[in-house]
């Protein structure tokens, strides 16, 4: 689904960072695609979480990331109803509303909370289940908030210690998956496709990487 806020904050964005950033190339989830001649991108979600918005379920953010020629070098993500900055700079750390944060200290797979998110076609829904039921019993528990750079931080500070998902786009994951790393998570790509990724708390990446880690 997608909003007329989806749409909006998109444009918003569009235009600042035109004006701002002129020689920087755009990617943009509502379409928004620009070729830069800097060597730089910046990578927009604008709404990540539309079905929770729609249905007013209070967990949905707004994602902007910016690449260089090495990678994601900046990465912020902004939750409007907790008023919650996430922010992190490749190789200084991440923060919450500018404090530090950092994973949680869990150091086995069965007392790990868990994160995860589905697609919305059936099929991949159904596959997606069948790996939840191999996940389920061997974790303290799984939660679903349904916006991937939200899941991306709560890994980043602690509140969750895991999160996979397969179906991902690069506007999902940039920004998230730069501040779980700067946090202390492990990162990596799922194997297979579509494209999935793995963050957690180093000590149960191999673990749950092996439970999850399989194509749809």
């Amino acid at each position: 689904m997608v909003s007329d806020a989806d749409r909006d904050a998109e444009r918003l964005i569009r235009e600042l960072l035109a004006h701002e950033r002129p020689d920087d190339g755009l990617l943009g989830e509502e379409g928004s695609q620009a070729e830069g001649a800097s060597g730089r991108r910046w990578v927009v979600d604008p709404l990540d979480g539309t079905t929770n918005y729609l249905y007013r379920f209070p967990m949905w953010v707004v994602s902007i990331a910016l690449e260089d020629s090495a990678g994601v070098c900046v990465g912020v993500v902004y939750q409007p109803v907790r008023d919650e900055l996430f922010s992190a700079i490749r190789s200084e750390g991440a923060r919450l509303n500018g404090s530090p944060i950092a994973v949680s200290g869990v150091d086995r797979l069965d007392t790990a909370l868990v994160a995860t998110g589905f697609g919305y076609a059936a099929d991949r829904r159904a596959t997606q289940a069948r790996v939840l039921l191999e996940v389920l019993p061997r974790v303290r528990d799984i939660r679903r908030a349904g916006a991937a750079a939200l899941d991306l931080c709560m890994v980043a500070c602690g509140r969750v210690d895991g999160y996979y998902e397969r179906g991902l786009h690069a506007w999902d994951w940039a920004a998230g998956s730069l501040i779980a790393a700067e946090a202390g998570a492990t990162v990596r790509p799922l194997e297979g496709e579509p494209f999935g990724l793995l963050a957690t708390v180093p000590a149960i990446a191999d673990d749950l990487a092996a439970l999850v880690n399989r194509p749809i």
